[in-house]
Order: structure tokens, then sequence, then C-alpha cells
């Protein structure tokens, strides 16, 4: 399942609410052991000896690819046990782990757990610091936006095991209808929605009903910093140029209504996609296998080309999803467990996920010749993964979520998402965003700057 559905999905607030309270206080089972592992750094050898040792560990994650990643670790290091679950997607698998990490007991080794809901997981030391594993050394592994992810001051959370770098996937059977130049930038996609929908009323540009990891991502391209942390102190401002530069632009799709009014995921969206109603998608690095999946009808339609500027001849992307492999602070074995996450994100894991479909986030394998130069069958035989893989490269610098992202995107809806229903205006539910992100900070004892 992809990180965009998984955005839309709803999470009551007192996951925040028990993060941040338990931020100052013990992470219950195996605090003995994580102050050991903190105070002395673990060197190649001791995880080696760890593996020799054996032992069983629990991976609570739902990324599809890893069941073969398991099994290639297992033969590797027979001795070691590894135990899949899957809890879930984010609404269900977040709540499991608080609880877990509340109650002290049957919290996982290992967590798959997103980058937007990282952060509050690092504040309440509900994840361990894996620089005691020597994890800092990793800088330069992976592509910038992964690996900043994953990182809070000078500690490491988790090690990245996939990336969202947006591109514009696009129906080129329907551009080439309706001679539609694919757009270079946001003013010419404007341009090229008014052009399709004057040309046939049923087919719309894209969809969008309101959803939090588009938006936000649409801002962090346009380089907007709306969320400023350090710690417990945070700022949240809509105001700034680049939140203005997206608002601006994608209010003439909404006001114009050149955006269907169908919401991703859906059985209307599947259909939209396979019928050419629906003609482009911005969208993570993802997207191929579940178009290639779910949107057979399109098959040979569809083509990648990289995200729309929004200056001529710009290069900036951002993400869109994603996820880590962290280890609950709890985890009474984490030199299992780290060793099973480098194995899954930096060593022979990552092709047996690339091979399975999955988009890396390592530099190596997505600069390999034999990734690269794969062709799509499905997107007429192009290469997309170039396309893709430059995409990473120009993640825009500087991007943070909230330590309650989770929390924030929860109430989304019942803010910005009332500007595609009419009576207010993008900008103007974004700043109901900001202010209800900013009560809730406060409320949660946070210092909002």
């Amino acid at each position: 399942m992809n990180t965009t559905r998984r955005h839309a999905l709803l999470l009551a607030g007192a996951l925040a609410v028990s993060l941040v309270a338990t931020a100052c206080g013990s992470s219950g089972q195996g605090g003995t052991e994580a102050a050991a592992t903190r105070s002395a750094a673990m060197s190649d050898t001791d995880l080696q000896a760890a593996l020799d040792a054996g032992g069983t560990i629990t991976v609570s994650a739902w990324e599809p690819t890893l069941k073969q990643v398991v099994s290639g670790f297992q033969a590797k290091y027979p001795k070691v046990k590894v135990n899949l679950v899957n809890s879930g997607t984010n609404k269900d698998q977040y709540t499991a782990l608080q609880n877990a990490i509340k109650a002290g007991s049957g919290v996982p080794d290992v967590a798959q757990i997103e980058y937007y809901a990282l952060p509050q997981f690092a504040l309440s030391k509900s994840v361990a610091d894996l620089t005691a594993f020597g994890a800092d050394k990793l800088d330069g592994t992976f592509t910038p936006g992964p690996w900043n992810s994953v990182r809070s001051g000078n500690g490491v959370y988790g090690l990245p095991m996939d990336s969202g770098p947006m591109a514009l996937f696009y129906n080129k059977e329907v551009f080439d209808k309706h001679k539609i130049a694919v757009p270079a930038t946001w003013e010419e996609y404007i341009a090229a929605a008014r052009k399709l929908h004057a040309a046939d009323p049923k087919a719309y540009i894209t969809n969008d009903t309101g959803d939090a990891g588009f938006t936000t991502s649409m801002i962090w391209q346009a380089g907007g910093k709306p969320y400023q942390v350090d710690g417990a102190k945070v700022r949240v401002d809509f105001t700034d140029p680049g939140t203005r530069k997206f608002t601006t632009a994608w209010q003439q799709l909404v006001s114009e209504k050149l955006v269907a009014p169908i919401t991703a995921w859906s059985d209307a969206w599947y259909k939209g996609l396979g019928d050419g109603s629906i003609a482009t998608l911005i969208i993570g690095a993802w997207m191929p296998a579940n178009l290639e999946s779910g949107v057979k009808a399109g098959s040979g339609k569809w083509r990648v080309a990289p995200m729309p500027q929004w200056e001529a001849g710009g290069a900036a992307s951002a993400e869109n999803g994603g996820s880590s492999l962290a280890i609950p602070e709890a985890s009474t074995n984490k030199a299992l467990a780290y060793a099973f996450i480098k194995y899954a994100n930096v060593d022979e894991g990552v092709q047996t996920r690339v091979d399975g479909g999955a988009f890396p986030a390592t530099s190596a394998h997505l600069e390999a010749p034999a990734f690269q130069d794969k062709k799509f069958p499905y997107f007429g035989g192009q290469e997309v993964n170039q396309v893709l893989a430059r995409s990473a490269d120009q993640v825009v610098d500087g991007w943070s979520y909230l330590p309650y992202q989770v929390y924030a995107n929860s109430v989304f809806n019942d803010t910005v998402g009332k500007a595609y229903v009419g009576g207010t205006t993008l900008q103007d539910g974004l700043k109901a965003w900001q202010d209800a992100s900013i009560t809730y900070a406060k409320d949660q004892g946070f210092s909002v700057q």
C-alpha cells in the first residue's frame, strides 16, 4: 500500500498526546539494555557476534517485498528467526505500536514508520538513536530527502527503506488526441488543464479533493518551509512565499473546476485513470507498480516526465511518501534488529526489494545502469527510472515535518479540505490548518515560536 493512500487515513489525537506525554519519561521495557546500547557504540564485530549467536526478532511492517528480504536474511544467518508481522497501515500500525510502548510489552524489534510520522516517535524517545550502531557513518549512502527525514539533531532514528521523489505521470494518448504538449512549468500545466477540459468536459488534468501529503509535497517543491522544528519548539506559518506560490496556482484549478472531484484510491479514481478522464498524476516514484496492477486499461498509454517547475528551466522536486525501518527503544534485541535493517536497507536486501518493484533510497542502486536502463512495457517501453532517479537528486533541501504530523494530517480535511467544496480558499484553509496545529501544539506542551 502506498503512502499517499495512508496519508488520507485518520489517526486519533491520542497517539500524539501519548507520544508527547512520554517524551520525558521512561521507555518501559528494555530501559536498562537501551541505556547500555546508547553508552557504547557497537562495532561490526559486535553485530557479527550477535548474528552468530542467533535469536529471534519481530518485524512489524506492511511493505510486501520484505517477505523476500526476510527469506534472504534467514538463509544468510540461519541462527536468526525473523517473525514478520503485518500490523496494517498507519492508522492501525501506529496505534498498535504506541499501545505496546505504553503497556511495556509486545513491542516489535523493528517497525516500519513513514517519514512524516517518524519525528514524533523520535521526540518521545520511543525509537532508538541508531548512531550507537554507526548509522551516522552511512551519510552519503542515501539520497538527500530520505536521509534528512530519518535524522533529528545529531541522531539517526531509522534507516531509509524507500523514497518517493515526485514526477508527472501523464496519459500520452489523451495528450496526443488533444494536441497538448507535456507541461514543463505549472503555468503550462494550468493552460493544459483548461485546454483539455474545454475540448472534453468529461476529462480533467488530474483529481483532487484535498490531501495533506500532496499539499505539503507541493509546498515543499515550491520552496516553502511552513514547519520549523527544534526539538519540542515548533513554528507553523503557511504565509511563507513558497506556500503562496502553490496556493495561487492551484486555486485556479479548483476555482475553475478543472480538477476531477474524485478521491484518490477510490473505484472512480481507478476508472478515471483507465478511461482517460483523469489525464495526469503528480505523485511519488512508487506509483508505477500501482498503475500496472490497478489500471490495466492504461497499459501502453502512460508516460513519466519531470515534475513541472515554478520557474522555466528550474530543477526542483519533492518527496511524496516513503518509509524507514526503525528500532523501538523498548526492543530487547537491538543488535539483531539493527543487523536486519542494515541488511534490508543498505546491503543485499535492497536489490531484493528493487527486483520486487520497490523504489530504493540508496544512491548506488538508483545510479546503477541496470536500474536506470530498465524498460517498462506499461509505459510504452520508456526508461522510467531515469526520470525518477533524476527527481531524487533534485529534492529541495530544508523541509521539516511537525513532531505531531500524524495528528496534523488527521485534521487537514476539516480545514483545508473545505476549499474543495466551496466557501473558502486554499490559503484561508491553510490558515485554519495552521491555527489548529498551533492550538494543538500548545495544548500538548510544545513551545510555539
